[in-house]
C-alpha cells in the first residue's frame, strides 16, 4: 500500500500510519456488531485496506489527490459496494447526523482536527462507537478520570455520554512522515449523546484556569454565597480544584446551579 510519490501535505495534517502491528490492533479493538464502518481521512488507504476486510466502509477523505488514489487502488472494494469514498470537507457534510444509521468511527484523525470531529462524533446519534488514532494528550484528557492532573471539560464530556480507555500507545515511527509526538488508539462506547449546551458552557468556565479553586472559577459566572449552598450541599470543600470533581458530581452541581436564584453575577460567559 505504500506510495513513494505521495507527498504528505501539512495543510491536512498528514501523517500516515504504516505500522501493520498497530494497523491490527485498531482492527482488534473494534466492537462486535452489525453497524456500519465510517473513515474519516483514509490517506493513502493503510488502515482502510484492514476494514473493508470486515464490514463496507463509509470513508471521507479532504484530499482530492488521495481520493484519485484511493479510487484507483480501492476498484474492486467500490464495485462491489464495500468501500464508498465521499470527497471533500467531512464537517461540511456533517450535519446532525454524518450517515443515515448506526455507526462506527473508526480512524487516524489528522492532529489538527480531532477534537471537533470527536466532539461532533459524541452528539451524533448514529455515532455508537468511537476508535480513533490522535495525539496522545489528547487521547489522555478523552480517558482521564477526576483526580488525574489532565482531568478536564473534554474528560466530563465524555463520562457524560459513555465510557472511554486508551487502546494502544503509539510512537512517531509507526508513521510516514514522523510526527514530533507520541500517539495513542483510544475507545469510547457511547451510551448517549452530547446535547446540553448549557452544561458544557458551565464547563468550560469551571476549567479555564485549571489551577485555581473551582469556586473562584465559577464565582466569574455565578454568586460566591450561592455557590458556597452548593459546594455544602455537595460535601465540596471551598478549595477543591476542578480536576478534582467528578462527571456525577459536577452534573449534580449543574442541576443546583439551574435553580439558584441571581446565579449570574455579571453578564462575562467568556470561556
Amino acid at each position: 500500500m505504500k506510495n513513494k510519490s505521495v507527498i504528505a501535505k501539512k495543510e491536512f495534517g498528514q501523517n500516515f500510519l504504516k505500522d501493520k502491528t498497530i494497523l491490527r490492533k485498531i482492527v482488534e479493538a473494534m466492537p462486535n456488531n452489525e453497524n456500519r464502518l465510517v473513515e474519516i481521512g483514509p490517506g493513502l488507504g493503510d488502515l482502510t485496506k484492514f476494514l473493508v476486510d470486515v464490514k463496507s466502509v463509509e470513508a471521507f477523505e479532504v484530499d482530492t489527490d488521495l481520493c484519485k488514489l484511493l479510487q484507483s487502488i480501492f476498484k474492486e472494494e467500490i464495485a462491489t459496494k464495500r468501500l464508498h469514498i465521499n470527497c471533500g470537507d467531512v464537517l461540511k457534510a456533517w450535519k446532525s447526523s454524518l450517515v443515515d444509521e448506526p455507526y462506527d468511527l473508526v480512524a487516524n484523525l489528522p492532529y489538527y482536527i480531532a477534537t471537533n470531529i470527536i466532539l461532533k462524533a459524541l452528539a451524533d446519534p448514529m455515532c455508537k462507537n468511537i476508535l480513533v488514532m490522535v495525539q496522545l494528550e489528547v487521547a489522555e484528557k478523552f480517558c482521564a478520570n477526576a483526580g488525574e492532573s489532565v482531568f478536564g471539560a473534554l474528560s466530563v464530556i465524555t463520562q457524560s455520554v459513555g465510557e472511554a480507555h486508551i487502546v494502544v500507545s503509539v510512537p512517531p515511527t509507526a508513521f510516514e512522515p514522523q510526527p514530533k509526538i507520541d500517539s495513542a488508539v483510544f475507545l469510547i462506547q457511547k451510551t448517549s449523546d452530547r446535547s446540553d449546551e448549557d452544561f458544557e458552557q458551565m464547563l468550560r468556565v469551571a476549567f479555564k484556569q485549571p489551577r485555581k479553586t473551582l469556586l473562584k472559577n465559577l464565582s466569574v459566572v455565578y454568586e460566591k454565597t450561592l455557590l458556597q449552598d452548593a459546594f455544602s450541599k455537595l460535601n465540596f470543600t471551598l478549595t477543591i480544584r476542578p480536576h478534582q470533581v467528578s462527571a456525577h458530581d459536577y452534573h449534580q452541581l449543574y442541576q443546583i446551579t439551574r435553580s439558584l436564584d441571581g446565579r449570574r453575577e455579571s453578564g462575562n460567559t467568556s470561556s
